[in-house]
Formats: structure tokens, C-alpha cells, sequence
């Protein structure tokens, strides 16, 4: 059993025990939950950088990360740097985020936001939206085409932008389909940890058009985006990079006037 496979495992049983103890009814009933969404999608589209910066504090990959700072402190950061969106990592097991981030980043800052989650069932697209996500994150690998479908729609009728992830060819192939907003290659190889870039280079020229092209994991430098920028990626999500600073704000501001350079 790969670690996404042991995630997943542990998701189903999270998401029954959320299930039990808040109803969708209320989830429905929260503040942000008619709140208009801004699309993250669009916002690529017109942006020159194409950064979205995330808030990790650890990972399976690299145990700690950063504990240390403050989800509305790096929101502000975030948004005061110029970025185009924030990934918020909401799982807490492997990587010590919760949902409250999510309400804490989303309290923070007006950029279009992303519930980094292991998308497995509706309700977690009820609560990204209660938490106060604009974007939800789809991973190829742990859903069926049919999930995929289903989760994709419900998104769009929330009004939420949806950011499905593949790994490979084969992924690819079975998620295209026109619910979805951004395609996100991710560049590590979830069997091994190790990145490459050629991922994202190899599978940007299957992905059509209408989507956003997004490339995820192993950016950690201006050179790697302007590597990627000429196969068509509009989008970078940077985490690692920034939060392993002591101030994740003025470093990805650093990294964005590099970036024009």
C-alpha cells in the first residue's frame, strides 16, 4: 500500500466520523456558504507569475516543514507579495492542517482560495464551501472517472472552481472532461517522492486548451517556472519553498520580483 492509498483509507473513515457530527444542513447554513467565489482559474489566466503559494506545515515526504507560523500572518503575507491564489492544506493527519486554517486564511485575505484535501465524498465540497474555499483540488489517482464527474459538477453548481491533479498519462486521459477548470501535473512521483519536471513537460502537450495548465511540487526556483512557461503552464504551486522561511510573505515577494527579472 502506497502512502496515498493509506491517506485515502484514513479519509474514508475521518470523512463518516465529520459526517456524523455536523450535517450538511448546517454546513449550509454557515456564513461563507452563499459567499460569491472568485475564480483562481481566471485569475492564472491574466496573471503574468501564476504563483500559488500554499501553507504546509509538514508532509508525509518531509515530516516538519514549519509549526511555527501563523496561518493569518502568512495569508497576509501572501497577498501583500502579489501571489494569484493560496493553497490551504486542510488534512491533519499527515499534515497538520484543519479546516480552520481554511476559515482563518479566508478571515485574512481576499485571494482566490484552494482547499488542498483529499477529495473523497460530496460533503467535503460542502464544507470546503462553508470554510470558505473558492477552489477544490480533485487527485486523479484516488478517484474514478465517475467520482471525478460527480464531484466536478457538484462543484460547479457551488460555484467552485475545480483543480483536478494527474500524475500520468493514464490519469489524463480519464478526467477530461468540461467540469473541470485547471489541469495540475504534479511533478512527484508518488511511489518513490522523487520530482521531475518532465512531467509537467511530457503531459503539457495532451492537455487541451480550455484548461488552465498547472504545474505542481519540486518549483523551488524562477528557473523552473521559466522552464515550464514556454509548454503552456499559466499556474505554479509553490508550498515547500516559501513556508520552510521564516517569513513565507516576503520571500515569495522576493521570488516574484526575481521572477521578473
Amino acid at each position: 500500500m502506497n502512502i496515498l492509498d493509506k491517506i485515502t483509507l484514513d479519509k474514508r473513515k475521518e470523512v463518516a466520523l465529520r459526517k456524523g457530527l455536523i450535517p450538511t444542513s448546517q454546513l449550509e447554513q454557515s456564513v461563507l456558504f452563499n459567499k460569491a467565489t472568485v475564480s483562481l482559474a481566471k485569475t492564472l489566466r491574466h496573471s503574468t507569475t501564476g504563483i500559488i503559494a500554499e501553507h504546509k506545515r509538514r508532509s508525509p515526504s518531509k515530516a516538519v516543514i514549519n509549526n511555527g507560523l501563523n496561518v493569518h500572518d502568512v495569508a497576509k503575507g501572501y497577498e501583500d507579495a502579489g501571489v494569484c491564489g493560496m493553497s490551504v492544506l486542510t488534512d491533519g493527519k499527515y499534515f497538520g492542517g484543519s479546516l480552520d486554517d481554511l476559515l482563518t486564511a479566508r478571515a485574512s485575505c481576499k485571494l482566490p482560495l484552494l482547499r488542498k484535501e483529499f477529495i473523497i465524498d460530496e460533503y467535503q465540497l460542502l464544507e470546503a464551501k462553508a470554510y470558505g474555499a473558492d477552489v477544490i483540488l480533485l487527485i486523479a489517482a484516488i478517484l474514478t472517472k465517475a467520482e471525478i464527474k460527480q464531484f466536478s459538477e457538484l462543484a460547479k453548481q457551488l460555484h467552485l472552481d475545480v483543480l483536478l491533479e494527474v500524475h500520468n498519462e493514464e490519469e489524463l486521459h480519464k478526467s477530461i472532461m468540461p467540469s473541470l477548470d485547471m489541469l495540475g501535473v504534479n511533478n512527484r512521483n508518488l511511489k518513490t517522492f522523487e520530482v521531475s519536471l518532465d512531467t509537467s513537460k511530457t503531459l503539457s502537450t495532451l492537455i487541451p486548451d480550455d484548461f488552465v495548465k498547472v504545474s505542481e511540487s519540486g518549483i523551488s526556483n524562477t528557473e523552473a517556472i521559466k522552464a515550464l512557461k514556454p509548454y503552456g503552464y499559466k499556474g505554479f504551486l509553490i508550498g515547500e519553498n516559501f513556508m520552510k522561511t521564516d517569513n513565507p510573505g516576503a520571500n515569495a515577494s522576493q521570488f516574484i520580483k526575481d521572477l521578473a527579472l
